[in-house]
């Protein structure tokens, strides 16, 4: 728990404010300190990955769309800062959900922003719709620790708070 309490502290974040990431403000079903809703989905390659299959991993989770203009902005700096960075750790996992369109849309969408992390398909919005409520705006990023609790969730694109979560997804590995 000290540990934590510094983690927040190091990060210049607070039990308040992150738990504050209020569900009512940004739609949220889910909140800072929750065990993470488990889905299964598909890859563009028909691969299927559950997330319940990826305890013991630091996962970064980014709901996003091809039509979603902050996330077209946010996604280079996801894959410069993050997955560059991570994609060789064998207890990180990162996975774009595109929201309701098809795997076409979607690999063109990965294709135009230059990213190469994993993007999986939500053609329902129904694995959204465990952690926000469906009709919310994107993009969102949730990041959840080895246990498989949420520690951070975000909300559109701010490169402060980006910066903490790259920070955040440090410490996290470094446990």
């Amino acid at each position: 728990m000290k540990k934590i309490l510094f983690l927040f502290c190091f990060l210049g974040l607070s039990f308040y404010t992150l738990a504050q990431e209020s569900a009512y403000e940004n739609q949220y079903l889910v909140k800072v300190g929750d065990q993470a809703p488990d889905f299964e989905m598909a890859l563009p390659s028909g691969e299927k990955v559950k997330l319940s299959s990826l305890k013991g991993k630091v996962v970064m989770l980014q709901f996003t769309a091809s039509w979603c203009g902050v996330c077209r902005k946010e996604m280079p700096h996801i894959e410069s800062e993050i997955w560059q960075k991570y994609k060789s750790n064998k207890n990180f996992a990162l996975y774009g959900i595109d929201r309701e369109e098809p795997t076409e849309t979607v690999l063109a969408f990965a294709e135009k922003t230059g990213v190469t992390y994993p993007i999986g398909l939500d053609p329902d919005a129904s694995i959204f719709g465990l952690y926000a409520e469906k009709k919310a705006g994107i993009t969102r990023n949730i990041i959840i620790d080895k246990k498989g609790k949420i520690v951070m969730l975000t909300r559109l694109f701010d490169m402060d708070e980006f910066n903490r979560m790259v920070k955040l997804i440090d410490m996290l590995l470094q446990e």
